[in-house]
């Protein structure tokens, strides 16, 4: 065992340690099991070393200017006394306090108010908040956050199964709203009710317009047009008919179109200039088709709205049932709004346009969600290996067959 040539561990003395070849423990000459480890890097550590029920334990104090000489001896002493006593060598932390008194309910209009409307975009709010009034409140509500395990959690996730991104999506915004439980103090930390629930499988549904459709869906906007009557109706009926055009003909997500504001539209670049989206800004290209359906709309004095709605000074809000109505009377009863967007995609891939093209048309903000197109890419290149084979088949059959024997 090496000892200090000094009486003792000191800040002096242990600044003139060093060693070369490997790590070494020098140890105190008064406090028995006191010592300083010495690295060749030059790190010093102190170290606590004694016997427990015939066993030599050693456990680490502190690193060498992270505490001093002094601090570690006074923490050095304590622990070699807890050691003989039989007891661990660091007394356990005491668990934080915890407000039992605040329900789950309470949980959720904190979580609202201090950090959904403060990070989240307005179509995430309304989500967060349709989630939490449909679902999370009656089952949990009334349930204090402490009580909350994992079994109420798990309960609520099944019982949604037959929806499984929407049992997926309230575990999700539970298992966010637990967390800013235990940083807030009200719920002790490391007990986490969503932890383990496994998500249900996600099944992406596919559904795109054929040309017919989208003829058939081109007809019954021109008649809502036509239908609306005279003043706020009918413009009601232009707002409806100018944002479904717009959602086929741009590929934006409704909520794009829905917010989209004059100052956002250059007519004469034939661009949208989105100041936000999901993503994030990003200007979106107009054909003659968009920019014709834009044109065309008029401008509401005092409403700042591309697509106003019926309140004066406000946009179209509830696009889904003007939708429901339309698609019936297309004959598209399983056709949902974002599938225009969908569509919009298929078209691009059926006319040659690549996938990164389209991930930038639609505001992809990953490559990994443009990928799930990637199966109409392959479909596309099956058409055009077809067509060429088809082409040289054609010539195949078509050249004078060969007589045998060479003769003429």
């Amino acid at each position: 065992m090496a000892k200090l040539r000094g009486r003792k561990i000191s800040n002096r003395t242990v600044e003139a340690l060093s060693v070369e070849d490997r790590d070494a423990v020098f140890w105190d000459r008064e406090l028995l099991g006191f010592g300083v480890r010495v690295y060749p890097s030059g790190a010093k550590v102190y170290v606590v070393q004694t016997r427990r029920e015939g066993r030599s334990k050693r456990v680490t104090v502190g690193r060498h200017g992270v505490i001093s000489a002094p601090q570690a001896r006074r923490r050095a002493a304590l622990m070699i006394a807890r050691l003989k006593a039989g007891e661990d060598p660091v007394p356990p932390r005491a668990a934080p306090a915890v407000d039992t008194s605040v329900t789950v309910a309470e949980l959720a209009d904190r979580f609202l108010r201090e950090y959904v409307a403060v990070r989240c975009k307005p179509w995430t709010v309304m989500t967060y908040r349709g989630a939490l009034d449909r679902w999370i409140l009656p089952a949990l509500g009334r349930l204090p956050v402490g009580a909350v395990n994992h079994g109420h959690v798990a309960a609520l996730h099944y019982r949604l199964r037959d929806i499984p991104y929407r049992a997926n999506q309230v575990v999700a915004i539970l298992n966010r709203m637990f967390s800013l439980a235990e940083v807030w103090g009200l719920r002790r930390p490391g007990d986490h009710p969503c932890r383990a629930i496994r998500k249900y499988r996600e099944h992406h549904r596919e559904r795109f317009l054929s040309e017919e459709e989208f003829r058939r869906l081109g007809r019954v906007l021109d008649e809502v047009e036509a239908e609306t009557g005279e003043g706020r109706g009918r413009r009601l009926g232009a707002s409806v008919a100018a944002a479904l055009r717009l959602l086929m003909l741009t590929g934006c997500r409704r909520n794009e179109i829905l917010t989209l504001r004059w100052e956002e539209v250059d007519l004469e670049a034939a661009e949208l200039r989105l100041r936000d989206s999901k993503t994030g800004p990003r200007v979106v290209p107009l054909s003659a088709a968009a920019v014709c359906v834009l044109a065309a709309l008029p401008r509401v004095p005092g409403n700042p709205w591309v697509i106003p709605g019926s309140k004066l000074g406000g946009h179209l809000s509830n696009l889904n049932d003007h939708w429901l109505r339309v698609r019936a009377r297309a004959g598209l009863e399983d056709v949902r709004i974002h599938d225009l967007r969908h569509s919009f995609a298929s078209r691009a891939l059926a006319l040659g346009e690549s996938l990164p093209t389209i991930g930038q048309l639609l505001g992809h903000g990953q490559v990994a969600t443009t990928a799930r197109y990637a199966h109409l890419a392959r479909d596309a290149v099956k058409a055009s290996a077809s067509r060429v084979a088809d082409s040289i088949a054609g010539d195949i059959r078509t050249r004078a067959p060969r007589r045998e024997g060479g003769g003429r």
